[in-house]
């Protein structure tokens, strides 16, 4: 008679069968590699079609050229770049707008005027470039003509200026930080529920060929169980790992991302997340899937698993916009809503790291006590062939 394995060796070679069993089906693999081909395509046209907006207006001028520098120095200090060149006359100013090589055509009048010629209309910002460079250009004309210079009367008032002291400065990457949010907490939901429900599937199968009777004679059911759920979440975090590193290079490759600490302290929060978040529910869903035989049935035992799993993602998603609220600040502390709000709070930049630890160790805490009820409960299901058994059976004495 041989001796009985290891505990760590018995859970062990559970969770690398589990994983290689995941890892080698082919349905797997290619649709991670359309998921991955399509994360990298998605941020490539993004930067493509968001880059295409940051491009200067070009304006032909026609004439003198001394307005050229003016209109570029306003473009840049009202946030809209122009592209100046020089344009011989008015017949061809008029010709390239139409053909659509120039945005707009200034041509100058005897007064000091100018004639803008265009397609068919001009936005407000290019509108206010043109408008302060052609009032500046005739400022210098007219100071000029009363002989004072302009450069000294430049230098004269240029120390007269107003220093903005903000009580509350806006946070210029918070575009970025809201992006990843809503990226973690869709990630987050999607891998939990659907590495959970792998775990429950993977226990009903087990049970429905009567494998487990097998595996039960070599094995207890805790280790049993934790390899199952370890297997099956190595695989999520690969995968999930995959999706993030995927997407952080193509981000920051692209410009689309410029918080390289950021975004990836983001991917570092967001995968030990899904490690707590996927032990806490796997563990139920191993249990929820330990009372049915068919895997048709995993629905009546794990839909309050899924109920709490939609909680979790909708109470995340409305803290998106507000991710320092109320609700954030209490939920966060409350395991599980803590696997997919913490993740948040930290891609938002508000979490401090004192919660950090206290909501880990307070999500360890309620998992490995999940963990001991979960194998009773598989313990006391698995071999029971039949009729669903309710929670209530499960959870008697």
């Amino acid at each position: 008679m041989s001796a009985p394995l290891h505990p760590a060796r018995a859970i062990g070679l559970v969770a690398r069968r589990e994983f290689l069993t995941q890892v080698s089906k082919k349905s797997f693999v290619i649709s991670n590699v359309i998921i991955l081909l399509a994360i990298v395509g998605g941020i490539l046209v993004h930067s493509i079609f968001s880059g295409s907006d940051d491009q200067p207006a070009t304006i032909g001028l026609v004439g003198d050229q001394s307005i050229a520098s003016t209109l570029v120095a306003t473009g840049d200090a009202v946030g809209t770049p122009v592209d100046v060149t020089e344009t011989p006359d008015e017949h061809a100013a008029r010709d390239r707008v139409e053909a659509g090589n120039l945005d707009i055509a200034l041509i100058p009048g005897t007064d000091g005027s100018y004639t803008a010629v265009t397609e068919s209309d001009i936005n407000s910002g290019l509108r206010t470039v043109i408008d302060v460079a052609v009032a500046q250009q005739a400022e210098i004309a007219a100071l000029s003509a009363q002989g004072v210079d302009p450069a000294q009367l430049a230098e004269a008032t240029g120390k007269a200026s107003v220093t903005v002291d903000a009580l509350d400065p806006p946070d210029p990457e918070q575009g970025q930080r809201v992006a990843l949010s809503v990226a973690v907490v869709v990630l987050l939901y999607m891998q939990i529920m659907m590495f959970g429900m792998y775990v429950a599937m993977g226990v009903v199968e087990e049970k429905s060929s009567r494998v487990v009777e097998l595996l039960l004679s070599t094995l207890r059911p805790l280790q049993l169980l934790w390899g199952k759920v370890i297997g099956i979440g190595a695989v999520g975090l690969v995968q999930l790992a995959a999706y993030g590193v995927a997407g952080v290079s193509a981000g920051l490759a692209t410009g689309v991302l410029t918080l390289t600490g950021t975004a990836f302290g983001v991917l570092a929060s967001t995968l030990g997340w899904f490690v707590l978040g996927f032990a806490f529910f796997a563990v139920l869903y191993a249990a929820a899937g330990s009372m049915v035989s068919r895997q048709e049935d995993v629905n009546s035992t794990a839909s309050p698993l899924v109920v709490l799993i939609v909680i979790m993602f909708f109470s995340a998603f409305s803290s998106v916009s507000n991710p320092d609220g109320t609700l954030s600040n209490v939920l966060s502390w409350i395991p599980p809503f803590s696997a997919i709000l913490m993740p948040l709070r930290i891609a938002s930049g508000v979490a401090s790291p004192t919660q950090v630890v206290a909501t880990i160790a307070l999500m360890l805490v309620v998992t490995a006590g999940l963990s001991v009820l979960a194998a009773k409960i598989y313990q006391r299901s698995i071999l029971r062939i039949g009729k669903v058994v309710s929670w209530k059976e499960a959870l008697g004495r």
